[in-house]
């Protein structure tokens, strides 16, 4: 027997983060009503902005339609005049009336008699679904399964390996990825490089580096949001391409520092040293620039608050002194404040 139609659906929760058992809720609502009301309900103690969870399921449910419901109620079930003032904020948010509701936990009862509306209970215990946002926040990588690629996408930590020319920045973040079984994000520049046209003859141009940055930055959140472990090693970044700008048009570029600007910081930067001979490959021409290069990156992490730090010696020497930053901010974690109730 297939389940009742309904006409307008309610899904409530506060998606800190959104998962795969909220996805399953979603699509039971979206597959049985003719329209589907999704309330993100936020509190401000929370630390993962409601605009970025609205878009989250926004993005996995494109015919729903999501708002943000901020609430900063205490939670207590028993309390009549608690779940008033709850229903006034999830009513204020509603464009008419609800005919279902739909809810995992038993609150849904209570919604929905409220409402005047049926409640339909999803995977009651999550016999289905075992996960929560509970789970997911004490245990982001053993949660990774459950996690949709958006979500992935901002929790995955990004550890950028940067450097001058000839400094061995490829080689070392490919090793970091190996020993970590993670992506490797490469450097979209030296593709470019190859293919533009003149090759590295020909005059650059601001435009090139704006395309270099964008391309880099799509690159990096497509493999964040596919990577099998949160953490993605990336061969260079936005931030780089500002400094690799300077050095190839001899000033900065102001679109692609607001680029960086306007990019989630990594949680590590590695600065492969310049103490290692230079080696022409064909495709290098900054051996003259090089000690001014690597001079710059120390000045531009220096100013930067993101924890960073200089590899220098033999390929074993930078792995160990890399692999025992990268340990120390994925041990971090992520420091999630708890929600309220």
């Amino acid at each position: 027997m297939s389940p009742a139609r309904h006409g307008h659906g309610l899904v409530i929760g506060k998606f800190y983060p959104f998962h795969a058992g909220h996805q399953a809720l979603v699509r039971a609502a979206t597959s049985s009503c003719d329209r589907v009301t999704v309330e993100v309900m936020a509190h401000a103690v929370e630390s993962i902005p409601v605009d970025v969870r609205v878009g989250w399921v926004q993005g996995e449910h494109p015919t729903a339609r999501v708002v943000a419901a901020p609430d900063d109620h205490d939670v207590d079930f028993d309390s009549p005049e608690v779940w008033d003032l709850h229903m006034a904020v999830i009513e204020s948010h509603l464009d008419g009336p609800v005919d279902a509701v739909f809810t995992s936990d038993a609150y849904g009862e209570e919604m929905a008699r409220r409402l005047g509306a049926t409640w339909v209970q999803v995977d009651p215990g999550r016999a289905s679904t075992p996960i929560s946002g509970t789970a997911v926040r004490a245990d982001v990588a053993g949660s990774w399964w459950a996690l949709p690629s958006p979500v992935r996408a901002w929790f995955a930590k990004r550890v950028v390996v940067v450097g001058a020319e000839s400094t061995g920045t490829t080689t070392l973040a490919d090793a970091l990825g190996a020993h970590y079984g993670t992506t490797v994000v490469p450097e979209f520049g030296r593709e470019w490089t190859e293919r533009r046209p003149g090759g590295l003859a020909a005059p650059w141009h601001t435009a090139e580096f704006d395309l270099v940055a964008r391309e880099q930055a799509a690159q990096e959140d497509a493999a964040a949001a596919a990577a099998p472990r949160p953490l993605v090693v990336c061969d260079t970044d936005v931030f780089a391409t500002t400094l690799w700008h300077e050095r190839y048009v001899g000033s900065p570029s102001p679109t692609v520092r607001a680029l960086a600007g306007a990019r989630p910081a990594p949680a590590l930067y590695v600065l492969t040293g310049d103490e290692i001979p230079f080696v022409q490959d064909g495709m290098r021409d900054g051996e003259h620039v090089r000690e001014w290069m690597q001079g710059r990156f120390r000045e531009e992490l220096a100013a930067r608050e993101v924890p960073w730090v200089e590899v220098r010696g033999s390929h074993e020497e930078r792995l160990a002194v890399a692999t025992a930053a990268v340990d120390e901010v994925v041990a971090a974690g992520w420091d999630l404040a708890d929600p309220v109730g």
